[in-house]
């Protein structure tokens, strides 16, 4: 409205308001916010400078986290500490004083080392924790207990330490991914393999989902624009399961369409996420339907069969990006199908990320011909899950159902998925 926007004060109040926005109803007693990057980034300023701000206005109900590195040089055969010792002096010099250091190591951190630390960084022996490489990032909880970062933390807050933490699920988890009784294969067919953080949420979901059946899960990436109808049988042999993950734009969209066939033509399980399930659908339209021009108009605007369609409420939307189909939306699914008997209700809710849809005028002729809406958005009718009920697990989903799966309670489609694997390699 005229008025200048400094950064201080108001891009820091703002990180402040947003730091503390999720504690306002008091559900939580601690929050832990992370500042990523490096000390020094000139796009973190803001942020230490809101955390430096914090530590004042609240002095005994904050406390600043600094994770650093203590490499290990192989030529001299020892730790060295002078890059820890630079990084808390430049977050000094912005008024932040670490009251923990985690440092991430190689190997052992000696009394030697944690004493030199905490002398030349300001802090107390206890408060050095190492934080040495781990076999699984599972194993981190387990290694942060031994080193009782929770009791350190516990006492710089002025907070209760009441009993230990009961980290029995959390053992018997790690017991359970170290041994497992079986083995399957899961080809997951996207087209950003090559960067494989793009499919984290999904490849830590099928570990949650392989510890819940005992079961350990190989994935196999697979390029989706390696795939064709010509090499589909090759490049998919072997497998138990068959996942065709999101994605946006036309690249790679033939493989994927090869992948889902192969899928379905050879009862292999399958699951679709998102373009995955559109996809799915668009497959079963050219082959079974028999619309060869079947296409989503994200791709083809033209198609003389739009079995997927821009949503309404998106078409008037001129700024992309955050503007898509965001969150979580509530899903009411068929009692007798895949979903419904992995989730144990017909009541579930899901989160989405998505600007288009299954278009409901070609409906009668996909259950006609046996793909089958199982599941629908109670309030608009939007199709959030097809299935198809004569093929052992083929289920395609418009949702993210991997943002939810946890260690403690991993995602039902993903257990219900590679049960289905597990089914279908011993079949």
């Amino acid at each position: 409205m005229g008025k200048t926007v400094q950064v201080i004060p108001h891009i820091t109040d703002e990180i402040k308001e947003r730091i503390q926005a999720v504690a306002k109803n008091g559900t939580f007693d601690i929050v832990i916010t992370e500042i990523g990057g490096t000390v020094g980034d000139i796009e973190s300023l803001p942020y230490v400078e809101a955390v430096r701000q914090m530590l004042w206005e609240y002095e005994n109900d904050c406390i600043v986290v600094h994770l650093t590195l203590v490499p290990y040089l192989s030529a001299a055969g020892e730790l060295k500490t002078k890059p820890t010792q630079h990084s808390v002096k430049q977050l000094l010099e912005l008024g932040v004083q670490p009251d923990v250091l985690c440092c991430r190591t190689e190997h052992e951190l000696d009394l030697g080392l944690r004493k030199k630390i905490a002398k030349f960084c300001n802090v107390s022996v206890n408060a050095v924790i190492e934080a040495r490489d781990a076999a699984s990032i599972y194993d981190v909880p387990l290694l942060m207990q031994t080193e009782e970062l929770d009791t350190v933390v516990l006492e710089k807050l002025g907070l209760s330490k009441k009993q230990a933490p009961k980290l029995d699920n959390w053992k018997s988890f790690l017991e359970r991914l170290k041994n497992p009784k079986h083995t399957v294969k899961i080809g997951l067919v996207g087209k950003y393999v090559e960067l494989k953080d793009a499919y984290k949420s999904i490849s830590e979901a099928f570990i949650h989902a392989g510890v819940a059946n005992e079961t350990k899960v190989e994935l196999n990436w697979i390029h989706s624009e390696s795939v064709d109808s010509d090499n589909v049988s090759e490049q998919l042999a072997g497998l138990d399961g068959i996942l065709v993950a999101p994605g946006f734009g036309s690249r790679g969209i033939d493989g994927k369409i090869a992948a889902v066939r192969y899928a379905r033509e050879n009862n292999i399980p399958f699951l679709g996420i998102c373009l995955g399930m559109q996809i799915a659908v668009i497959e079963f339209a050219r082959h079974v339907l028999g619309l060869s021009d079947a296409h989503s108009t994200e791709m083809s605007e033209q198609t003389q069969a739009p079995v997927i369609s821009m949503m309404e409420e998106q078409k008037l939307i001129s700024n992309m990006g955050g503007t898509m189909r965001l969150g979580a939306y509530k899903c009411e699914l068929k009692p007798d199908s895949n979903a419904a008997k992995a989730y144990q209700t017909i009541n579930i809710t899901e989160r989405h990320r998505h600007r288009y849809e299954f278009n409901n005028e070609f409906l009668t002729q996909y259950e006609a011909q046996g793909m089958m809406a199982t599941g629908k958005n109670p309030e608009t009718g939007l199709v959030e899950v097809v299935e198809i009920p004569t093929h052992p697990w083929f289920v395609g989903v418009q949702f993210h159902p991997e943002y939810k799966s946890t260690v403690d309670a991993p995602h039902p489609l993903f257990v219900g998925f590679v049960k289905a694997a597990l089914k279908n390699q011993n079949k």
